[in-house]
């Protein structure tokens, strides 16, 4: 029985397909991975944590991005965070200004079908960006966040809970109250 080889496809030939296409993929080791959709409560909170970022960062060097800016972590992997920010000049692949090389944070929000990927493979993908500080994680069935700050060479961890709680992310220098980014999500969903 003859087995069918996977396609590799070279990075240029993802970003092309990728940029004609009409939903998101992940590029990993050349391989072209759909983009599966969000919950109401994953949209939610990442729209309330890229609105919060936004309004607390301007007139600051820094400038966040929505879960539409594709991030570059190495020659081999592209990806889609949910948020992720730049400070000083955002580094940007090539002329079609769609890939960032440069993020200081990453935010990912956890799904349960997501969550050992990203606090594992993915966060190990990220840590091969030379720019990056700060991985925060995002839960979706309660107020909890967890933040990974990079503190002379080695990752440390801190974890807040309760919607009276705030996150400050040091790499950028502001807080973030858990209140405003879990707003109108329904824990009782979960």
């Amino acid at each position: 029985m003859a087995v069918l080889a996977k396609k590799i496809y070279t990075p240029e030939e993802y970003l092309k397909f990728e940029r004609a296409a009409e939903y998101k993929s992940e590029y990993v080791n050349g391989e072209i991975l759909a983009m599966s959709g969000a919950s109401g409560a994953h949209n939610r909170i990442q729209m309330r944590l890229y609105a919060e970022l936004d309004a607390r960062l301007r007139g600051s060097p820094c400038e966040p991005f929505t879960a539409d800016m594709r991030v570059q972590t190495n020659a081999t992997h592209y990806c889609y965070p949910d948020a992720s920010v730049a400070c000083g000049e955002a580094l940007l692949e090539d002329t079609n200004r769609d890939t960032l090389l440069n993020p200081v944070l990453i935010v990912e929000v956890l799904s349960p079908s997501t969550e050992k990927y990203e606090r594992g493979l993915k966060f190990e993908r990220y840590k091969r960006i030379e720019s990056l500080r700060e991985y925060v994680l995002v839960w979706q069935d309660r107020p909890r966040i967890e933040r990974w700050l990079l503190t002379d060479g080695r990752w440390e961890s801190l974890t807040v809970e309760g919607l009276d709680a705030l996150i400050r992310p040091e790499s950028i220098g502001i807080d973030l109250p858990l209140a405003a980014v879990y707003a109108r999500v329904d824990f009782a969903e979960h």
